[in-house]
């Protein structure tokens, strides 16, 4: 009887001990998965960001790119998890610091009237912060472009003409590709937050949106994909 209560019980620790590891297990799992979303979509940013630029005579003029503070890049994958929809996508950012760009931060786009620009199609955006009062508001962790922020669809070419006024119109510069078209995009309305979940996926802790961009938290590995590519096509632009 006595034999038969402790295998009886034995059984019972062996059960419970399996649904915790397995639980644990799921857990970990699931923030592995959880951070190589985050992951992908700063390697994702970087392959954007580089096709652009490699293209010869439809890109970010060499000027506009070379005085940009900061970089912000929403990937849109059609067959990734990063797809950017009518009104909502998801994005990283870096901005220049002393020490060269900073590690990103993770945020997300929202609303206004670029859905109606752009249809529903997979879009890639990138946004190009001119100034130190368009990176303040970057810093702020949330601002609404064309309210807190001036912003205006940027100039394509190889170089910007000699007569455009881009220095001077917008604190944040605008741009899609969509089926293979680079243009400049109208982004008025549009509402940037951080995106809390992506910043704890990726860095396993919560960092704030400034706290990333002024350089003050060293950026990982994982980092590089989208860092090295904005340092290169930065120092090409700036020759």
């Amino acid at each position: 009887m006595r034999n038969s209560l402790v295998l009886l019980l034995f059984a019972c620790f062996l059960a419970c001990l399996t649904t915790i590891l397995s639980a644990s297990t799921d857990e970990d799992t699931k923030a592995t998965e959880a951070n190589t979303k985050a992951s992908g979509r700063v390697d994702a940013a970087g392959t954007v960001l580089d096709e652009i630029q490699a293209a010869p005579d439809n890109r970010i003029p060499e000027e506009v790119l070379g005085s940009a503070e900061c970089v912000a890049v929403v990937p849109s994958l059609l067959n990734g998890g990063f797809v950017f929809g009518a009104r909502y996508g998801k994005g990283v950012a870096s901005c220049r610091t002393e020490k060269g760009w900073s590690a990103p931060a993770f945020f997300t786009i929202g609303g206004g009237s670029f859905g109606l620009q752009i249809g529903g199609q997979a879009t890639d955006v990138v946004m190009l912060i001119m100034n130190k009062g368009g990176m303040n508001n970057l810093l702020s962790s949330q601002f609404k472009l064309g309210a807190d922020a001036s912003a205006a669809a940027g100039p394509v070419g190889r170089h910007a003409a000699a007569d455009t006024d881009w220095k001077m119109r917008a604190q944040v510069l605008t741009y899609s590709r969509s089926r293979g078209l680079f243009a400049g995009l109208e982004l008025n309305g549009a509402v940037i937050k951080q995106d809390k979940d992506s910043t704890r996926e990726f860095y396993g802790r919560m960092v704030p949106f400034k706290t990333a961009l002024k350089g003050d938290v060293e950026a990982p590995k994982t980092a590089y994909p989208f860092l090295s590519t904005l340092a290169k096509w930065a120092q090409e632009a700036a020759k």
